[in-house]
């Protein structure tokens, strides 16, 4: 057919405004993971999120604290993982500021800090977003705070606030 958009005829649709961008990035490219019980065993690191607790998973055999939580224990293979809540404070260890190149869905985000944080009393370093203070103002040592925030589709992440 001369004239006609590749694709529209043979699919059965006549040309018409263009669909809404999807909100979520595809599967392979979103960074937060799926949280229903339905999608993980590690749902409950979720919901606790949500209440404002920051858990992970202790292996009672070997007592080894795990980061991220599991269901096995990565020393032994133990599946008898039992959660603990995890301090909120910690400092900066490590941070980066994203000027550009930012992953997709974020890119009206730029600039932002992502860094390495260790929390107090467990010797566990953790990643994530670092808010509270332009990526030029933050300092190695720096005093966070873990908190929950939530993601427009509803489900919950954490990251670090700075303490003034």
């Amino acid at each position: 057919m001369a004239g006609a958009t590749p694709g529209a005829q043979s699919a059965g649709r006549s040309p018409g405004p263009p669909e809404p961008p999807n909100e979520r990035p595809p599967f392979l490219l979103d960074f937060f993971p799926l949280e229903d019980a339905t999608q993980t065993r590690l749902s409950r690191f979720f919901d606790e999120l949500r209440l404002g607790r920051l858990m992970t998973t202790r292996c009672p055999k070997d007592q080894s604290l795990s980061w991220p939580p599991r269901v096995v224990c990565p020393s032994c293979h133990s599946e008898e993982m039992e959660w603990v809540e995890l301090p909120k404070g910690g400092s900066v260890y490590a941070f980066s500021a994203v000027l550009a190149g930012a992953p997709l869905g974020m890119e009206s985000e730029v600039p932002f800090v992502v860094g390495l944080v260790d929390l107090d009393g467990v010797p566990l370093r953790l990643f994530g977003r670092i808010v509270g203070k332009s990526w030029e103002a933050c300092r190695l040592g720096m005093s966070v705070a873990a908190e929950p925030f939530e993601l427009p589709d509803g489900r919950v992440f954490y990251r670090f606030r700075t303490e003034p």
